[in-house]
Order: structure tokens, then C-alpha cells, then sequence
């Protein structure tokens, strides 16, 4: 069985394009994982970790009414051919696995993303991941790409807990990785130029992204980051999800 998220009492499973990273614009198909390993203050899918009885501290707690999540009523639990069944709704190819941290679910992956090449060879798997775990070699074998989003400081995660040399070495090396960096002030700008360096990260598969919940809070980075882009030749990834949609879930 494998942990979903939970939208409207259901299984996050959803069909839209992908908002982020190297394939922003494409269809995607979305399978959102429950539980994570990290505590980013700006989360925004806060309800696949940020548990009652936690004392984690995210952005959304000087919200009026924001209660931390029940962890049994996020979750929902489902086979291999119940996800299987539901993607067969939807006329696409492209399936991004993100969470939360989907490879804390690696080793119940690996049966479903056999049948998925089983029922379908020409799916083209995904991953949204911290880069805090490193790949079995039976999920790599069965992948397409590593959306490697290694958090800084910005994020309120401490050091040893985001930083993991062995995986980020593993994601260097690896041609199927990309890496997104959340970006809030310049200040963030010299951890990520540490992290290339020490991991020898060509910059053409470095991404930058601006940290914002909102077209606004977006809007007021864009024009800075796009500078550094082309100053370090960077790739700039904006959130087109949040253009379009807005702050949502499940879109």
C-alpha cells in the first residue's frame, strides 16, 4: 500500500501542467505522496507533514483558524492498481511522483512503477524530491527524472537535516537530475553557488526559482533572479501554477 495525500476527502491524484523546473508548461499527471522528512516554513503542502502534536513552525501558523493536520484523516492508503486505475482517466503520459518526499516511499514504489511500464512503456516518470534520499537502483531503472530541490536556509530546515552529501552526490552524477533552488533574498544566493561547487553542478541544469505563495510576493523577486540567471547561466523557473490558479491545491 502506498500513503497518498488527501484532497476533498480523496486521493491526490491530478491531471494539469507542470508549474515548475525543466518541464514547466507540460501536461502532467500529479500523484501526491504523504509524510515528509523536512519541515520547509514555506511549504505549501504543509498537509503532508506538519502533524497535531508536532512542534514544527510553518508561515501558515499566523493564519487565523490554521491548525496543525491529523495525520490519520491526511492520509489515504491505496494498492498499486487503485492508483494504476485512476491514471487510466487521463489522456497523458507524463507522471510527476512529489510529496511531501515521495522516495521516503521508494521501496512500495518500485511494484507500482512496474506496472505502470508494464500497462503503458511509454510513461515518462518524474520526481519532486529534497535530495535527502539516494535512489534505490530498481526505482532508478524505472525512472525518467530527478527534480532535485535542495533546500537553503531560507526554508528554517536545519543543516544536517537537509543537506546530504551522499544523495546530492548521487543527483550530480546522475544525468536524469536537474536541480531547483528556492530563492527568497541575494543573501541565499552565495548557499547555492557553495552547493554547485562542492558538488560540481553544471549550471546548466541549475534552476532558479522565486519563493512566493503569490502572483505579488512571485513578482517582486522575478526581475532580480531573472539578472542572475543570465549573469551565471542559470535557467529561471517561475511558479505558473500560482499565475493561473492562485495559491490551490490539486491543480
Amino acid at each position: 500500500m502506498i500513503k497518498l495525500a488527501k484532497l476533498n476527502n480523496r486521493p491526490e491524484i491530478f491531471h494539469s501542467i507542470q508549474g515548475e523546473g525543466k518541464n514547466l508548461g507540460k501536461p502532467s499527471v500529479f500523484i501526491r505522496l504523504s509524510l515528509c522528512n523536512l519541515y520547509c516554513k514555506w511549504c505549501d503542502t504543509d498537509y503532508t507533514w506538519n502533524w497535531v502534536g508536532t512542534n514544527y513552525v510553518h508561515n501558515n501558523s499566523v493564519r487565523p483558524g490554521y491548525q496543525k493536520f491529523d495525520k490519520d484523516e491526511m492520509i489515504a492508503l491505496l494498492t498499486d492498481e487503485e492508483i494504476l486505475d485512476t491514471l487510466s482517466d487521463f489522456n497523458c503520459d507524463n507522471i510527476v511522483i512529489t510529496g511531501g518526499e515521495p522516495l521516503i516511499q521508494q521501496k512500495s514504489i518500485i511494484p507500482m512503477l512496474t506496472l505502470m511500464h508494464e500497462r503503458n512503456p511509454d510513461f515518462h516518470i518524474e520526481y519532486e524530491t529534497n535530495g535527502t534520499f539516494v535512489p534505490m537502483s530498481e526505482l532508478d531503472a524505472l525512472s525518467h527524472q530527478y527534480n532535485v530541490s535542495i533546500k537553503l536556509s531560507n526554508s528554517g530546515v536545519a543543516y544536517e537535516d537537509r543537506i546530504c552529501p551522499e544523495a546530492i552526490s548521487y543527483f550530480a552524477n546522475s544525468p536524469k537530475s536537474n536541480f531547483k533552488f528556492v530563492v527568497d533574498t541575494e543573501s541565499d544566493l552565495q548557499e547555492v553557488q557553495d552547493i554547485i561547487d562542492q558538488y560540481h553542478i553544471s549550471n546548466k541544469v541549475v534552476y532558479l526559482m522565486p519563493q512566493g505563495s503569490s502572483i505579488d510576493s512571485l513578482r517582486q523577486k522575478q526581475q532580480w533572479i531573472v539578472e542572475v540567471c543570465k549573469q551565471y547561466n542559470y535557467n529561471y523557473s517561475d511558479r505558473l501554477h500560482i499565475y493561473i490558479w492562485g495559491d490551490k491545491r490539486g491543480v
